[in-house]
């Protein structure tokens, strides 16, 4: 049988379908690309956002339009928290929840399509972990290695603990041999990832502190990189312990959603502003280089031109070097969804557009700041046009430089020289060997 897969959301779910393309080629199945004429399409779907909804229904009209007959299966968020609207969708023939996801294959039969749609979906309450790990882009030469799922948060605007279920990890003594297998495959990075990342707690009793010291001891002939983790779960240890390293690179990305303490007691985070703030202002005095991505949430219900601009104001002052904005939308069955004081549509799009115009702002002088230093950058992409290499950097950057196609992809040094119409600029000092790649450590001009 001829199957393809689209995906859709956060990258633990292209972790999963990846998870999932390889259980289906181990059962003698052949994955062809999505658009392509398939006998069974799988779409792994998300529902963080409305949009998110509405894009999952326009795959399913698309696999259809290539792939008439073929057998349409929806797992992921999507599916479990709304299965019977999934299943009026015309085309539909499964809908597989998050506790099936794993199963399709074996749930789904003959993959025939059928006049009534079938669903399979159960509650979470004793979901266990399932493995996934997957590559990003076609380069292979970065990995996300998921360690956790699900969530014990009970944040006002989410879905997720509905979606996903409770918080459970990988075992800790499974993770040193699945990252040197990644390293074995020709990762040159993997990722460690989670729905909750600092909330990992294996039933050893190890927390993600361990793993973090487990990278350090082992120290991988690959460069490791920690997923968004929250600012309460972020220990100052791990911040000591990265500032150290030459194997973890320089980047956290720590969630923020909102400036204003109104704003962040009425979506249920767990810390204040003014923690967040003295957690940046820490990282950046131990690991000056550090590049830090913020989630921020605008158009929250409440939300007044004031709290706004403290959420802008507290972004505009901190050393932070990119931002995630998302304009909220409300979600089902989450506590938010029924808050009163809700902001206009085209108000949450203005301050949206406001806070990426700061975002990219933010980018810009981080990048600016990097000008004349050297990086660790792992080659991903070839530009034939222009005969150039892109890549990131170990503490995020995006650096472009000239090299021949036949260039190996592996780590190489690489000297930051200009910045201009938003791209950075390299010049390849030096290939980074296997056997300098455990003392590596980027030398700051």
């Amino acid at each position: 049988m001829r199957v393809s897969f689209y995906t859709l959301g956060c990258k633990l779910n292209y972790a999963e379908s990846a998870e999932l393309r390889h259980r289906f080629e181990s059962s003698g199945h052949t994955v062809v690309e999505f658009g392509d004429m398939a006998d069974a399409v799988i779409i792994n779907t998300c529902t963080v956002t409305e949009n998110a909804d509405t894009e999952c229904r326009k795959i399913i009209r698309r696999a259809l339009r290539s792939s008439p007959e073929a057998y349409i299966g929806v797992t992921g968020c999507y599916a479990q928290l709304q299965p019977e609207e999934i299943a009026s969708i015309e085309g539909v023939d499964g809908v597989f929840g998050s506790k099936e996801k794993f199963r399709i294959h074996e749930l789904a039969g003959d993959f025939h399509k059928v006049d009534v749609p079938q669903v399979f979906v159960s509650d979470l309450e004793d979901v266990g972990f399932e493995e996934s790990q997957s590559g990003e882009g076609d380069s292979r030469t970065r990995a996300h290695l998921k360690l956790q799922d699900g969530c014990n948060y009970n944040c006002s605007f989410c879905t997720i603990p509905l979606a996903r279920g409770k918080s459970r990890s990988m075992d800790f003594g499974l993770i040193s041999a699945k990252v040197e297998s990644l390293v074995a495959e020709g990762y040159h990075e993997v990722i460690l990832s989670g729905i909750n990342l600092g909330d990992y707690v294996s039933e050893s009793g190890e927390r993600f502190t361990d793993i973090v010291r487990l990278m350090e001891q082992t120290r991988p002939q690959a460069r490791i990189r920690i997923g968004s983790i929250e600012p309460n779960l972020l220990k100052r240890e791990i911040i000591d312990m990265v500032a150290q390293s030459s194997v973890i690179v320089p980047h956290f990305h720590i969630p923020l959603q909102s400036g204003s303490a109104e704003m962040l007691r009425l979506m249920r985070r767990r810390y204040k502003a003014d923690y967040y703030r003295e957690l940046i202002l820490t990282i950046k005095q131990q690991i000056p280089d550090c590049c830090i991505g913020v989630d921020v949430i605008v158009g929250f219900p409440g939300e007044t031109e004031e709290h706004f601009s403290e959420t802008f104001g507290m972004l505009e002052a901190l050393p932070v070097s990119y931002l995630h904005v998302f304009t909220y939308s409300e979600r089902e069955n989450t506590p938010a969804a029924v808050y009163d004081g809700k902001v206009p549509v085209h108000v949450r799009k203005a301050r949206t557009n406001r806070l990426r115009a700061l975002s990219e702002q933010k980018r810009r002088e981080f990048y600016r700041s990097q000008l004349g230093k050297e990086w660790r950058v792992i080659p991903e992409t070839y530009h034939p046009e222009r005969g150039t290499w892109s890549g990131w950097s170990d503490n995020y950057v995006r650096v472009e430089f000239a090299g021949a196609m036949t260039l190996l992809q592996q780590p190489l040094q690489v000297r930051l020289i200009s910045f201009n119409n938003d791209i950075m600029t390299g010049e390849v000092i030096s290939t980074v060997e296997e056997h300098q790649w455990q003392g590596y450590i980027p030398l700051m001009v």
